[in-house]
């Protein structure tokens, strides 16, 4: 499975849908955790966090969502 995990677009909104916990989680069982950059960086997590736990990041959301199957 592909897990998708875009940057929060509401304004002064901190929220990321995804700790880099949970992320390692998930890849540990096999799934691919794709997230946008700086995702988690207003919620304390930095993109090392999510490249640590195996997650992929991209620059923009559409790249993201836009990954082939």
């Amino acid at each position: 499975m592909i897990i998708g995990v875009p940057k929060e677009i509401k304004e002064q909104e901190n929220r990321v849908g995804l700790l880099p916990y949970t992320a390692q989680l998930l890849t540990r069982r096999g799934h691919t955790v794709l997230v946008q950059k700086n995702a988690g960086i207003g919620s304390g997590y930095p993109d090392e966090d999510y490249v640590q736990a195996g997650a992929t990041i991209l620059e923009k959301a559409e790249d993201v969502f836009g990954q082939p199957r």
